[in-house]
């Protein structure tokens, strides 16, 4: 089958990305999250059963944009000078940052070229014998607190779960302009001389994917990552 002509792109976002905004849906009714509003304290077992589902379809949606940009010719006008103390998809007081465009690359510090060197002159440790009368020319230290934490509530900070949650209902919201976002990007990877990476899908597997399937979203990210490889292949017809 040619990908390129034969297979249904349209028909094949559609259907990935209907199911996706049911999850979505699903975890915001979780959260008791109506619009841009937040929690601000849930229990862990919430947290983390959220956090189970939004990681992966996190990693699905990147892979719709992927495919949604497929074709597109976009025109990249060169950048104006970032104000001093701004970055570049950080959101600022009650704006939500962009939604990343590209897979957070894996860390292997057995590869990284960066490696200690030992002092060239080590530190010089001498010991000196107790005398109390040095002792005495010093104040007694303050007594030390008790280092015990407070017995915890079993809640968590729910904040930034949901500004995640928020920033991929956007951004699935308006599918077309995150392609748009993603086609400048690219082109913008392309014309740097020496960019970390070109892919704004990582090798190997996706994050969030799981071996065992235990939620529709394993499904979703799955088909979402086959289809986002192959439309990201260059065209041979």
């Amino acid at each position: 089958m040619n990908w390129k002509t034969d297979f249904n792109w349209d028909l094949a976002l559609k259907r990935n990305s209907e199911a996706l905004k049911g999850i979505i849906a699903a975890l915001f009714a979780m959260l008791g999250l109506v619009d841009n509003a937040t929690v601000s304290r849930i229990p862990k077992p919430l947290h983390r059963a959220v956090l189970l589902v939004l990681r992966p379809a996190e990693s699905a949606l990147r892979r719709l944009i992927v495919i949604a940009a497929r074709g597109l010719v976009v025109k990249v006008a060169p950048s104006d000078p970032m104000p001093k103390g701004l970055k570049i998809g950080k959101g600022s007081g009650g704006r939500l940052p962009a939604f990343q465009l590209y897979d957070t690359r894996k860390y292997f510090p057995e590869l990284s070229s960066g490696r200690r060197r030992p002092a060239k002159y080590p530190p010089r440790i001498r010991f000196i014998e107790y005398d109390p009368r040095v002792a005495a020319l010093f104040p007694a230290p303050p007594p030390v607190a008790d280092p015990t934490p407070p017995p915890s509530d079993g809640l968590v900070n729910g904040e930034r779960l949901s500004r995640r949650l928020q920033v991929l209902k956007l951004a699935l919201d308006d599918l077309p302009r995150q392609a748009r976002r993603m086609a400048r990007w690219r082109v913008r990877r392309e014309a740097m001389k020496a960019p970390k990476f070109k892919s704004p899908l990582r090798p190997g597997q996706p994050p969030g994917r799981r071996k065992r399937q235990i939620h529709p979203i394993d499904e979703i990210l799955v088909n979402c990552h086959a289809l986002a490889w192959e439309a990201m292949k260059p065209d041979t017809s």
